[in-house]
């Protein structure tokens, strides 16, 4: 018998609690934190906090990236949790190739529920770029009202009156007016545009991201079923490339991506891909011809080329860049095509 005739307490260890709201992520240029924020805000206004949101731009909460965090984890993580993502697209937001590859890895690797805003660019420019398969609405208040009832509806039982909804949607609507007219000022874009570095400087954090893909999934494997051991430094090849963009999105935003990849060593394969990038998502059927004809002839433009005339240094992955690349790029241009005519 225990001392004192008393039973030792047990000690029940508590897990944490995982929160079960549905988290809406807000895909957004971080030059547009501000716009971000408002419609975050507007999101909690119309749920009593229930809908609760994702934003890398997050300073002032615990809506972003805490310092610390693999940025990249974090990203992905948030995306698989999402129930729906929302894209702000802008003008400075329309084409970015990041904004565009969270909309591809939501859409491809969980079909999770796409949203473009159009905030002060037409619809029908959002309509027929990448963005035409998603599901897109204007920044009238008649569309974000709908968008917004919709979003509530993953809360069960949320119905927030009408009234309610109609006066947050304003709120939002005038902050949202008031942050693109100051761009409209002029000095504004330009002062803005220069930290952020151009799309040269975005399509090479794409490159280096995709260069620590097999370190990342290697990683991932140790957490998982204890593998002790990773290789470091190693380059992501074409052909890695090819079974990631066949398996996970057929789709032009892997073009894309593929080009941010050979920018710096095939510029010259770069430049082909971007012109097929373009001309699928918004040229017309003679271009498209066009730029199918000059992707069909890149392989035997390498085949007869040397290492020198591409400005390569001979090693296995050169001659897989130099041969396989325009190979892959044709397959790729070929599956958006055949998607394409599904669609």
């Amino acid at each position: 018998m225990p001392e004192n005739g008393k039973d030792k307490p047990q000690v029940i260890e508590q897990k944490p609690v995982q929160s079960s709201s549905p988290l809406i992520f807000i895909s957004h240029d971080s030059r547009d934190a501000d716009l971000a924020e408002a419609f975050s805000e507007l999101l909690g206004s119309v749920s009593s906090g229930m809908l609760e949101s994702f934003r890398s731009s997050d300073k002032k909460g615990t809506e972003g990236i805490e310092f610390g965090d693999d940025w990249y984890k974090r990203v992905m993580l948030k995306l698989g949790d999402a129930s729906d993502v929302v894209c702000l697209l802008t003008q400075r937001s329309l084409e970015r190739p990041w904004i565009l590859y969270e909309a591809g890895v939501a859409k491809g690797a969980s079909d999770t529920p796409v949203f473009g805003i159009a905030l002060g660019v037409p619809l029908r420019s959002v309509s027929t770029g990448p963005f035409y398969r998603f599901e897109n609405c204007d920044d009238t208040e008649a569309d974000l009202m709908k968008l917004v009832r919709q979003l509530t509806s993953r809360v069960p039982k949320l119905k927030p009156h009408d009234n309610v909804v109609k006066s947050q949607v304003e709120t939002f609507k005038a902050r949202a007016d008031e942050i693109l007219s100051g761009l409209a000022e002029p000095g504004t874009e330009a002062e803005e545009e220069t930290p952020s570095g151009g799309t040269p400087k975005l399509l090479e954090e794409l490159k280096v991201m995709f260069r620590d893909l097999p370190s990342r999934v290697e990683e991932q494997l140790a957490e998982t079923v204890g593998v002790s051991r990773r290789r470091k430094g190693r380059r992501v090849s074409p052909r890695m490339l090819d079974e990631l963009f066949r398996e996970y999105m057929p789709s032009p935003i892997a073009i894309v991506i593929f080009a941010s990849v050979v920018r710096e060593d095939a510029p010259w394969l770069c430049e082909v891909a971007m012109e097929a990038f373009r001309t699928l998502t918004s040229g017309t059927q003679k271009a498209v011809e066009q730029i199918l004809q000059s992707v069909n002839m890149l392989p035997k433009f390498a085949s007869g080329r040397s290492f020198e005339e591409f400005g390569l240094v001979y090693s296995e992955e050169s001659h897989m860049l130099a041969m396989e690349g325009p190979r892959i790029l044709e397959h790729m241009v070929m599956r958006c095509l055949d998607e394409r005519k599904r669609g």
